[in-house]
């Protein structure tokens, strides 16, 4: 399915004035629009933003598109109760590979 990326917010541009206002931005190439597998989440690392918290990069998780997809039924990941996020560390939670859920 087709849905408005995330990085960019739909502008097509880049989005943090770092580059030209012309440049395209680098998940979307420029569309405004992303492809996603359904079943598909909003990402809990990035919390659906599509930038890795605290940078001006892609997330890593959903790779700046703010959703992912999964697999059939979930449960919440009570490693990281259901944030994506590795408490000590700060990075994606291993064990849901930073959905924040986990396939049962």
């Amino acid at each position: 399915m087709a849905i408005k990326c995330a990085f960019c917010k739909g502008t097509e541009n880049e989005s943090f004035d770092l580059l030209s206002e012309l440049a395209a931005c680098q998940v979307c190439g420029g569309r405004g629009k992303v492809e996603v597998m359904e079943p598909a989440i909003p990402c809990a690392f990035c919390k659906a933003t599509g930038v890795y918290p605290q940078t001006w990069i892609t997330c890593t998780v959903c790779l700046g598109k703010g959703m992912v997809t999964v697999a059939g039924s979930t449960e919440k990941c009570l490693k990281c109760k259901g944030t994506g996020t590795e408490k000590e560390s700060g990075l994606p939670c291993l064990k849901c590979g930073g959905k924040g859920v986990l396939a049962i």
